[in-house]
């Protein structure tokens, strides 16, 4: 694909027709290895089983693992919640999360290089959320739904999600290196 190409379109930038629980978390002190290898298994009650992501932060902000679950086009919240082990409980140190609508999983996973015709191998993402100023969000809309346009730039895939439910942001992006 020539560069053009492959900056033409960032997922869920048009339609966002399906929903994701996105979850960011801290480790526990001295826990990080042990939550990270929670987190990574893949929940047999999931709606969707094995459509997630496990991102380890490296820089920046104080979470430690962000978790993207595809839920499909709709989502359920039981009274009862999500049982959490009484081993892993103590994993982390606080987590917050929320839901929100993105692209279909066939695109999310494509940009995400997890779809199985990708290369992964020593991809790094970038994951920035975003609060646009009062009265200017369909302008912040916009200005993320661009593809990036720099001369250097090597992103391989991006997806823009849009809150719906829980956390204090509007728009949230990946990018992949």
């Amino acid at each position: 694909k020539a560069a053009s190409d492959k900056r033409a379109t960032i997922a869920g930038a048009g339609k966002r027709t399906d929903v994701y629980h996105v979850h960011f978390t801290k480790a526990a002190l001295g826990k990080a290895v042990q939550l990270g290898d929670w987190l990574k298994t893949p929940n047999p009650n999931d709606p969707m089983p094995g459509h997630f992501i496990v991102l380890r932060h490296q820089d920046g902000d104080a979470w430690d693992y962000v978790v993207i679950t595809h839920l499909g086009t709709k989502a359920t919240v039981d009274a009862a919640g999500t049982a959490v082990p009484p081993d892993k409980r103590d994993l982390s140190e606080w987590h917050t999360d929320t839901f929100v609508n993105g692209p279909s999983w066939e695109e999310f996973s494509r940009a995400m290089g997890i779809d199985g015709d990708s290369k992964t191998a020593g991809s790094v993402y970038s994951v920035s959320y975003y609060r646009p100023a009062p009265g200017h969000r369909e302008q912040l809309e916009k200005m993320l739904s661009e593809a990036p346009s720099a001369a250097g730039d090597t992103t391989a895939g991006n997806v823009l999600m849009q809150h719906l439910e829980g956390a204090d942001w509007t728009f949230l992006t990946v990018a992949r290196y």
